[in-house]
C-alpha cells in the first residue's frame, strides 16, 4: 500500500498541484489538505478518495495558485474596526505622553483588519482539480503496482522457503522414530519386570504416544496452506485473506514444533518460523 504520486496542471486562471502519499494501515485514514477556495467540496473529495484508496494511511495535499498576470483578488479593509483601534491607541498614547506617529503603520500589520475577497470558482475549475487528482492517483497506482510486483516475488520466495524446509524435517523423522522405539523398548523391559503390569493400558498409551509424534497431517496441511497462499497472491485486494492464511500456516508450524522432540527437527521448524515472520511483516503491505 506504500506509494507516491503527484501531478500539476494549469487553467487560464489557476495552477493545480496534487500530491498523494500512501502508507500501510489496516483501515482507511485520510489526511486531506484542501485550499479554502474549494472548502465546500471537502466531503465530496474525501468520498472520492476513500472509494479509490480502500484502506491505508493516505496524505493528500492539494494546492491551488493563481496564474501570474491574472487579476489579483481585491483587498477588503475592515474600516470600522481600524478606526476603533486607531482611536483607542491614540487615546492611550496621549494619556501616557507617548509618540503616536507610528500607530497607523502598526495598524497595517494587523491581519484582522484586512482580507482578500474570495471571488469563488467556476465549475470548470473544480473539474480541472478532479482531473489533476486523477493524474496523481494514476501515478500513485503505477508506483504501487511496481512495488506490488516486487512484494509478490518476495512473498513467493518466503513461502517456497517454508515448503523447502519440509524435506529437512522429514530427514530426521526416521532417526527420531528409532530413538523413540529404543526408549519405549527400554521402558517396556523395565515394565515387564514389575508386578501389576496392565497390557491393555500399555497398548492404549502406546497408540496415544505414537499419534502424538506423527506429523503427517501437519505436513500435508502446511503444504496445502502454502499452495493456497500462493494462489491467493494472484488475486486482487487479498491482503486480509493472506493474513488469515499466514495464521493457519503458523498453527501447523507450531504444532510440528511441539511434536518434534528432536533437535534437528526443531531447528528446521525455527527456520520456518523465521520465514513466516517475514511473510507476516510484508503481508501488511498488501491491499
Amino acid at each position: 500500500m506504500t506509494g507516491y504520486g503527484s501531478a500539476e496542471t494549469t487553467s487560464n486562471k489557476y495552477i493545480f498541484k496534487v500530491e498523494l502519499k500512501s502508507l500501510n494501515g489496516k483501515f482507511m485514514e485520510l489526511n486531506l489538505r484542501l485550499p479554502k477556495l474549494f472548502s465546500d467540496k471537502e466531503m465530496v473529495l474525501r468520498n472520492h478518495i476513500g472509494a479509490k484508496m480502500v484502506r491505508g494511511s493516505v496524505n493528500a495535499y492539494i494546492n491551488v495558485e493563481k496564474q501570474k498576470g491574472t487579476e489579483p483578488e481585491p483587498v477588503v479593509i475592515n474600516k470600522p474596526l481600524a478606526i476603533e483601534f486607531y482611536k483607542s491607541w491614540k487615546e492611550l498614547a496621549d494619556s501616557l505622553g507617548a509618540d503616536s506617529k507610528d500607530i497607523f503603520r502598526s495598524l497595517m500589520t494587523m491581519p484582522e483588519l484586512m482580507k482578500l475577497e474570495d471571488q469563488g470558482y467556476e465549475e470548470t475549475d473544480w473539474e480541472q482539480l478532479l482531473k489533476t487528482f486523477e493524474i496523481a492517483f494514476n501515478n500513485l497506482e503505477t508506483f504501487r503496482k511496481e512495488e506490488g510486483k516486487a512484494l509478490q516475488t518476495l512473498l513467493t520466495n518466503h513461502c517456497f522457503a517454508i515448503e523447502e524446509l519440509i524435506p529437512e524435517v522429514e530427514e530426521f523423522e526416521t532417526e527420531r522414530m528409532e530413538i523413540t522405539k529404543q526408549k519405549l523398548q527400554k521402558n517396556l523391559n523395565e515394565l515387564l519386570g514389575k508386578e501389576g503390569f496392565d497390557k491393555n493400558r500399555f497398548e492404549q498409551e502406546l497408540v496415544y504416544y505414537l499419534e502424538k509424534l506423527d506429523i503427517t497431517e501437519e505436513k500435508n496441511r502446511l503444504i496445502s496452506h502454502c499452495r493456497h497462499f500462493l494462489d491467493t497472491l494472484k488475486e486482487e485486494q487479498s491482503g486480509r485473506k493472506l493474513n488469515f492464511i499466514a495464521q493457519e500456516i503458523g498453527r501447523e508450524i507450531n504444532t510440528m514444533g511441539s511434536k518434534a522432540s528432536h533437535a534437528g527437527m526443531q531447528k528446521a521448524v525455527v527456520k520456518m518460523k523465521e520465514e513466516l515472520e517475514k511473510i507476516k511483516e510484508q503481508v501488511l503491505n498488501v491491499l
